[in-house]
């Protein structure tokens, strides 16, 4: 918005911010609206299924809650089928923040490696250290969850399989690796993308500059002009 004031000379001066001032501050707005506080939010991921002899291995379980706002509890247990058997055996459980062991041939060797200091259980994964090809075999793992609503209570069961080999040093998958190149090749198309919008919006931040410099400019000299005729006819009038 453009004002003008008159000064002792009989001139005027133009108050106006610039046009390129108003487009700089345009990206900082933008980035102001679309800052926002960031929330852990529950993903289920599959487990890992090869695991390396003598090594440590995470048996991942994952079970995300579906209304967030309501209040739950939840246990998860653990079952193991060797390659070599054909029922599954009790292997942990994990309930109060409380786990037990119960297979004795994971005796000091299993660990909770899940969701900690909440009754509210949404990931039920497990730490097997110094594997050996004795734990290759079938994982199951459940969760139980009830949910707690106003006046009733609402129980949930979901349950995951895991089959689990044990090799003697890891291997990578041609799909491990083809995933990984197009990770690189999106994250480099990206940034390029990035560069060219920068380019373009800085000559278009420019191109308006300049245009706006000439219509203050052309403003002026009319005003200028004005005061000066304005000026001349006071002088005749005298």
């Amino acid at each position: 918005m453009a004002s003008r004031v008159c000064t002792k000379s009989g001139g005027f001066h133009l108050n106006k911010m610039s046009a390129v001032q108003e487009l700089l501050l345009l990206p900082l707005a933008l980035l102001a609206l679309q800052a926002s506080l960031c929330h852990g939010a529950c993903v289920e991921v599959d487990s890992d299924t090869e695991a390396v002899a003598n090594e440590g291995f995470k048996l991942g379980c994952i079970s995300c809650k579906m209304r967030g706002e309501v209040p739950a509890t939840a246990s998860v247990n653990w079952f193991f089928k060797a390659s070599d058997e054909s029922e599954f055996s009790p292997l942990y459980s994990y309930e109060d923040q409380v786990g037990d062991i119960i297979d004795p041939r994971f005796y000091d060797r299993l660990h909770w490696n899940g969701s900690k200091n909440t009754k509210d259980l949404q990931d039920g994964s497990i730490f097997i250290l110094n594997v050996t090809y004795n734990d290759k075999g079938t994982y199951h793992c459940m969760f139980n969850r009830i949910l707690t609503y106003t006046n009733y209570e609402f129980q949930t069961n979901t349950s995951k399989i895991i089959i689990m080999n044990v090799v003697p040093r890891l291997t990578r998958g041609m799909a491990s690796i083809l995933s990984e190149v197009m990770m690189y090749v999106s994250i480099i198309g990206l940034q390029f993308w990035l560069v060219v919008e920068m380019i373009y919006c800085y000559r278009k931040i420019s191109a308006a500059g300049e245009e706006a410099l000439r219509e203050s400019a052309a403003e002026y000299l009319a005003i200028a002009s004005e005061s000066k005729d304005n000026c001349a006819s006071v002088q005749v009038a005298e």
